[in-house]
């Protein structure tokens, strides 16, 4: 009971990762989870099909409960991550946008729990993709549909998966994720027993590199079905550089405001920390 207490203390205290309190999770299990609130701003977990964000990224803190929301342990040393809205697990593809570093990770966990942020790594991938002394940089995160695919399939009463650690990598220029070039395999996702139907690419560590693409920053109102209705926001906003944008994807066109550019983290985050203080619900910081 004691250990429980304190797990579930864990989580309340935690600044930068929304995860599960209570007794030692069972099986680990497909995750989505219920709406949440985090520094002011609702966050949505979903079922993506597809996913290609850019944003800030941080780095997952160390007094983080010891299991993830989608019951695995959590492992500092492991390729991994934590999202606010993304399925659990998932595949993506992580770049730092500042210098061109991708490498693929495992996204099993909830948060970060920091307005603007849209992912919080592990410190070993903080370490591959070389984060900065701050902790805080551009990245773009891209879910790999495929490989997360295979993944669902594996779950349900098959053995319970962690993240085990990867050791044995250094960040170069190499093949793509899950080539022969990288060094030793990390192989997080087992299939379950008697399933030879697919099989997932081990998470190797392997860095690909690419031209660096930093941008500067905006903060983004999305969401909106009709351009004059972003205007009546637009108009709460008063002083600050906005514009609308169109949002094409799907179906129907969306649009959102757009207000920057900002060309530093702090800059931006004030503007972002003024949306919410006006009420306006969903802002995000944005890579453009």
């Amino acid at each position: 009971m004691i250990n429980r207490y304190i797990l579930g203390l864990f989580a309340i205290l935690s600044s930068c990762a929304h995860q599960n309190a209570g007794p030692p999770p069972g099986p680990l299990t497909f995750t989505i989870g219920n709406p949440y609130q985090a520094g002011g701003e609702w966050r949505y977990p979903r079922n993506y099909n597809n996913y290609d964000a850019t944003g800030l990224s941080t780095i997952i803190s160390g007094n983080t409960p010891a299991y993830t929301a989608d019951n695995e342990t959590y492992d500092p040393d492991a390729l991994a991550a934590f999202s606010p809205v993304l399925q659990l697990p998932c595949i993506v593809t992580v770049t730092n946008l500042v210098n061109g570093h991708s490498v693929d990770v495992r996204v099993n966990g909830r948060g970060p729990d920091i307005p603007g942020r849209i992912l919080a790594v592990t410190p070993r991938v903080a370490r591959l993709l070389n984060y900065p002394s701050g902790g805080v940089v551009e990245v773009e995160v891209k879910l790999n549909t495929q490989q997360t695919a295979i993944l669902d399939s594996t779950l349900g009463d098959g053995p319970k998966m962690t993240a085990a650690p990867e050791a044995g990598i250094t960040a170069q220029s190499l093949g793509p994720p899950g080539s022969a070039t990288a060094g030793t395999t990390q192989n997080l996702t087992p299939l379950a027993a008697g399933d030879t139907s697919a099989s997932i690419a081990p998470l190797t560590g392997a860095i690909t590199v690419s031209p660096p693409s930093p941008g500067p920053l905006f903060v983004q109102i999305p969401g909106f079905g009709r351009p004059w209705d972003a205007r009546d926001d637009m108009q709460r906003l008063s002083g600050m550089p906005t514009r609308i944008v169109p949002q094409f994807g799907g179906d129907r066109t969306l649009y959102a405001i757009n207000i920057g550019p900002y060309h530093s983290v702090k800059t931006a985050d004030a503007a972002l920390q003024q949306v919410l203080s006006l009420g306006i619900p969903d802002p995000e910081v944005i890579v453009r």
